[in-house]
């Protein structure tokens, strides 16, 4: 395909916590870019995808679950949320299609309508939906509360129809430039995604308050001379010392296995062995204290 026939353009990926936004997102670009959990709100800043094919460049941004926020963290990731959706040439505004009493979703509804950008909605989670007649009644609702350019059933989970949610994707773009080189699956730097890395292991071993409470900072990251080792310290922040408490563990086994796991997984994406160091440290209340937000990273681009 000539090179003034592809078509590229920005694609924000929005919804409810917990409905498989960066699940979808891997699978979009081929490999694991974002985090997955079990836990709400697990995205917290807008993680960018690149997919680039014959057809042309997708840069997918992936956003924080749409909710009421509670605290000022809760507040920077809901407008990380709706400034993408304005700032984008297509939005997929994806929904859980999985339990029983799944309904149109008024909340995200509204922000599509004042966003005014074309929509795609995606129907995740299919592979769980046994009463097929369930994803038709949910079609329809979605119908006729907003005209959408096209709605596509998925699991990004099993990889179904995402295929045909790719080329409906190509679909609704334009033609343009390629705004990344071929190669690249996203542009975010080592250190967010090694922290990111380390909080999805924190968010995987613990539960209740935990996991929302708790902050990831990389400290040192260099690769010495002498060895071919990536030497990483990092800092765990949360709320309170009886969260501090709880990270470690008895006998410090809660923080090893972190460590453990999170190393795993950092060597095989930079394909190289790693020194991790993991330190946690108190800063309470620090969701709620707009210097300690953008010190970690949470501030609007």
């Amino acid at each position: 395909m000539a090179e003034h026939q592809r078509k590229s353009g920005f694609v924000a990926i929005i919804g409810r916590p917990n409905v498989g936004k960066s699940t979808l997102l891997n699978r979009l670009v081929g490999q694991k870019i974002a985090i997955m959990s079990d836990k709400p709100q697990t995205t917290r800043t807008r993680i960018r995808g690149i997919l680039t094919r014959e057809e042309g460049q997708v840069v997918f941004l992936d956003t924080p679950g749409m909710h009421q926020p509670r605290h000022q963290l809760g507040q920077y990731m809901m407008e990380i949320a709706e400034n993408s959706i304005r700032e984008v040439d297509l939005v997929m505004c994806v929904t859980d299609a999985s339990f029983a009493g799944a309904q149109k979703d008024e909340y995200v509804l509204d922000k599509i309508k004042e966003a005014r950008v074309p929509s795609v909605l995606v129907l995740n989670k299919v592979d769980r939906v046994a009463d097929k007649s369930q994803l038709l009644r949910l079609i329809d609702e979605y119908r006729a509360a907003y005209p959408f350019v096209d709605i596509i059933p998925i699991s990004a989970k099993t990889g179904e129809q995402v295929d045909v949610l790719t080329k409906v994707i190509y679909e609704h773009l334009s033609e343009g430039p390629m705004y990344y080189p071929e190669d690249i699956v996203t542009d975010h730097p080592e250190r967010f995604i090694i922290a990111e890395l380390i909080r999805e292991k924190v968010l995987l071993l613990t539960r209740e308050e935990i996991p929302h409470s708790v902050a990831v900072v990389i400290e040192q990251l260099e690769t010495r001379d002498d060895r071919d080792v990536l030497y990483i310290n990092a800092l765990i922040y949360t709320e309170r010392d009886s969260q501090k408490a709880i990270l470690i563990g008895k006998n410090g086994d809660l923080l090893k296995k972190v460590g453990m796991l999170a190393r795993h997984d950092i060597e095989s994406i930079f394909g190289s062995k790693v020194f991790l160091e993991l330190w946690i440290k108190v800063k309470k209340d620090w969701r709620n204290r707009e210097h300690l937000l953008r010190s970690f990273g949470y501030e609007q681009e």
